[in-house]
This record gives C-alpha cells, sequence and structure tokens, in this order.
C-alpha cells in the first residue's frame, strides 16, 4: 500500500515590530501551516497575513493555540484548570476560523504548541480538556497529536479524526515522549542524521530513543521547522528523500480522504 505524509510547520509567530521565522520561504514546501493565535506568538495581523499567505500557496492551514505566555513563547507549563483550558482552545481556534472564513479557507487541523502539548501529551484530563474543546468548535477538525500519547487517546475518544505527529530533529524517550528542550541531547542539529530518522519513521515506523532502544511509531505527519540556518534546503531534502522511497507528499485532509 503506497503510504502518505503530511509536513507540517509552525507559522505566524511574529508579532507587531518583531519577526519570527521565515514563512513566506518555507511554504512552498510544506502541506499545512499551524498557525499561532495570539496567546504564545501572533497577533491578528500576523494571523490575517498567514491565513492569505497559505491561501496563495493553497497550503492547509490548522490553529496552534497554547498557553497564555508571550513572555515564555508558550514553554513555560502553566498551572492551569480543564476548563481554562477550553476556553483558551476554543477562544484562539474561534479567532483563527474567523480569518480563514474571510478569506474563505477550511480550517484543517489543531495541534496544541510547546508546554500544552508536551503537558497534554502525558496528562489524560488536560488531554480530554483539549479533545473535547476541539469537538466542541468543529467536531470535522483533525486533531494534530504526537504519536502515541495521550492526546491521540483522548482525540479517539471524543470521536474526532487524530493525526500522529512525530519530529526528525528531536530524541525520544522510550516511553515515546519527547526528551524535554532543557536536556543537552534534546535536539538533533546533525542534518544527515534527522533525515535518516525521517525516513526510518515513515517507512519502517521505528525511532531510536535517547536510552538506545527502538520503538515503534506510528505517523500521519512530520513537523519541520523552518526558522533555522539552512532550513530550506533541508526541508527540501527531506521531501525528496521520501519520495524516493515511494512516499507521497499530502495534506491531512487528503490523507484522510484517502483512508476514508
Amino acid at each position: 500500500m503506497k503510504k502518505f505524509v503530511d509536513l507540517n510547520c509552525d507559522m505566524g509567530e511574529s508579532f507587531g515590530r518583531y519577526k519570527l521565522g521565515m514563512d513566506e520561504d518555507v511554504i512552498p514546501y510544506i502541506t499545512s501551516a499551524n498557525v499561532a493565535c495570539g496567546f504564545h506568538a501572533g497577533d491578528p495581523h500576523v494571523m490575517n497575513k498567514t491565513v492569505m499567505l497559505a491561501k496563495k500557496y493553497g497550503v492547509s492551514v490548522g490553529a496552534h493555540p497554547g498557553y497564555p505566555d508571550l513572555l515564555g513563547f508558550g514553554r513555560r507549563k502553566m498551572d492551569v484548570s480543564p476548563e481554562e483550558i477550553k476556553d483558551y482552545i476554543v477562544y484562539q481556534v474561534g479567532a483563527l476560523k474567523a480569518f480563514c472564513e474571510v478569506h474563505g479557507v477550511k480550517l484543517q487541523h489543531i495541534k496544541p504548541h510547546g508546554a500544552l502539548y508536551n503537558a497534554a501529551g502525558k496528562d489524560p484530563v488536560l488531554a480530554r480538556a483539549i479533545a473535547e474543546a476541539v469537538y466542541e468548535v468543529d467536531k470535522e477538525l483533525i486533531f494534530l497529536v504526537l504519536a502515541g500519547s495521550e492526546m491521540e487517546k483522548a482525540g479517539k475518544e471524543v470521536g474526532l479524526k487524530t493525526a500522529r505527529e512525530v519530529f526528525g530533529d528531536r530524541n525520544y524517550r522510550e516511553d515515546g515522549s519527547l526528551v524535554p528542550r532543557s536536556h543537552p541531547k534534546a535536539v538533533l542539529k546533525d542534518d544527515d542524521e534527522v533525515a535518516r530518522r525521517v525516513v526510518r519513521m515513515v517507512t519502517e515506523g521505528k525511532v531510536l530513543t535517547i536510552e538506545g532502544k527502538d520503538i515503534d511509531v506510528e505517523v500521519d505527519s512530520i513537523c519541520v521547522h523552518g526558522d533555522t540556518l539552512g532550513a530550506i534546503n533541508f526541508i527540501k531534502r527531506i521531501r525528496k528523500d521520501l519520495q524516493e522511497k515511494g512516499v507521497e507528499i499530502a495534506s491531512l485532509d487528503k490523507i484522510f480522504g484517502k483512508h476514508a
């Protein structure tokens, strides 16, 4: 059976006069854009501009909600109740959904950001709250989550189409979670190693953990980063390497349509 995989990238993370990322350069090579919704990054003008950019290049749009933490870029865990999290998700997704409607763009998915993503990956109560909020906003939205996480379980339990995401440039633990960024070996920086890991995860369903053990992983989408030097060439290489292995690059909507 032919394999299909989505390439997603976090975008719209500039704020006011401050520019972050290389959105205009990266967007021609991805299939899904995770757009910041103003809590950890982004602002209304940037959100609007990013939706327009995605529409121009035929890239699917997803909401990227996080903790209300501009100073910490959403990477600091916050003590927030499930009820508050649901309100945060509805507020952020609703804002981006409005911009999508203005431009005649379908909102495809939601992917939590940063510390919220990591916390919900392990906390079933938090994961359930996010999944329920997504379902209540729009039950047709695809829930993009860490493969094998509590979010994947919650999404399926709630009845959402749940897409499994992997990170080629992040080290994994044996339980399938990402090694925290505070660890010196959390992020892999050798492009050759990262490219090999991505291809192996997609074609073999395996990834080597930081403990040196292979674990199983199922992949619908690969997160690529567009805010580092050489990112464009690396994303082009990932696409090329996967296509040479017979993998088709496609958005999540198209992938789920093929599996329907």
